[in-house]
């Protein structure tokens, strides 16, 4: 395995990336590779969006595919880099670096409006991750609240500051003009600076809320209005060359991948302590024992935003459907973000031919083995 790569993208890149992938570029192997056999060994890369590796999906679906022989029994070998973002996962897609990536469903749209010719071939995070959180004490009550206020975003050029924008305009307010965006990135970071009044509140995703709160800071919530429920964030993507040439690759990879989202959500401890053992750095020289409690709860915080809200894992199923009206919501969200200035076709875009065979496997044995993990 691979996990030392890491990557960026430059503001022009994308741009010219779909001359590379109509050349070739966007798979790195040909079509007559037996890679893309059915049934064949096949090796697959996959870009993760995040610089630094965390308890979220690079545990939940990756390491657990590979710790619990999901992969394997897909006669699949995975290796992973990290990528700046959502952004340069795409790019990487792209380029060839990688073959797949779950990115930001808005960056997925920004490349397509582009000319670069991914397609979305499956759904991860199905439930919006977004929240604005402020001190207990705060005298901050509701969306109306934050005229005049600063807030705290990852960084500029991040989903967060997308969100905050999004979620004053739709509090009636001028995001220009009526509130100041402050990047504080995450964790102490982040908390430092709500705690010492450099912002008044954080626009952050759940797991990273999450990942704080396991310190004892403490956040009250502000809500979500109705506008965020249905649009799509992480979402499997992959050039239109490679999901031609690979689809059964493709297929087995997400099949392995959901499967491990499974486990994941049965038994998130057993599926932290895969963590550690594909990702050591995890650790970060602590024994496991001495993280596992914390970190399982971060996991499951970033877990619960990928599996259905409601049900039992028992229920679970029609892993990574998107809806045409869950897509319709994330192209308006991602048009008045302003990551794209046009609607996207979105018979171009989704293409959910793989699902069917992703879906094939038996529930009850994953659900199984992962009890058997966890006791």
């Amino acid at each position: 395995m691979k996990h030392s790569q890491r990557l960026g993208v430059s503001a022009a890149a994308l741009a010219v990336l779909a001359a590379l992938s109509a050349c070739g570029g966007g798979d790195s192997a040909s079509s007559s590779s037996p890679r893309g056999a059915s049934g064949a060994p096949a090796t697959l890369n996959v870009a993760i969006p995040s610089a630094v590796v965390a308890p979220k999906e690079e545990v939940a679906t990756y390491a657990v595919g590979d710790a619990e022989g999901y992969f394997a029994e897909e006669k699949l070998k995975v290796d992973v880099i990290n990528t700046d973002g959502s952004v340069a996962a795409v790019q990487a897609v792209a380029s060839g670096s990688a073959d797949i990536t779950p990115a930001d469903a808005g960056a997925i749209l920004a490349a397509r409006e582009k000319g670069v010719p991914v397609r979305a071939v499956g759904g991860l995070v199905r439930n919006w991750p977004w929240r604005m959180a402020v001190r207990p004490d705060s005298e901050i009550r509701t969306p109306a609240d934050l005229k005049g206020r600063k807030v705290g975003v990852i960084s500029l050029a991040s989903g967060s500051a997308i969100y905050a924008r999004a979620y004053a305009g739709d509090a009636g307010l001028d995001a220009a003009k009526d509130i100041e965006l402050l990047p504080v990135g995450v964790g102490a970071q982040a908390l430092s600076a709500l705690e010492d009044g450099k912002v008044d509140v954080l626009a952050l995703f759940t797991q990273a809320y999450t990942t704080i709160e396991n310190t004892g800071a403490e956040f009250r919530y502000l809500d979500n209005s109705d506008a965020f429920e249905g649009i799509r964030s992480l979402t499997f993507a992959v050039t239109e060359r490679t999901l031609k040439e690979k689809k059964d690759v493709l297929t087995r990879y997400l099949r392995a991948s959901y499967k491990a989202l499974l486990f994941s959500a049965v038994s998130p401890e057993a599926a932290m302590r895969d963590g550690y053992e594909v990702f050591p750095r995890l650790l970060t020289g602590k024994k496991a024992d001495d993280r596992v409690g914390d970190d399982s709860r971060s996991l499951n915080a970033w877990i619960r935003t990928a599996v259905p809200a409601a049900g039992e894992p028992e229920s679970f199923s029609n892993w990574g459907a998107i809806s045409e009206a869950e897509w319709n919501k994330t192209v308006a969200y991602t048009k008045a973000s302003g990551q794209i200035t046009q609607d996207i076709d979105l018979a171009e875009l989704w293409d959910d031919s793989l699902l069917q065979g992703a879906n094939d496997f038996d529930n009850t044995a994953v659900i199984e083995k992962a009890k058997a993990a966890g006791q």
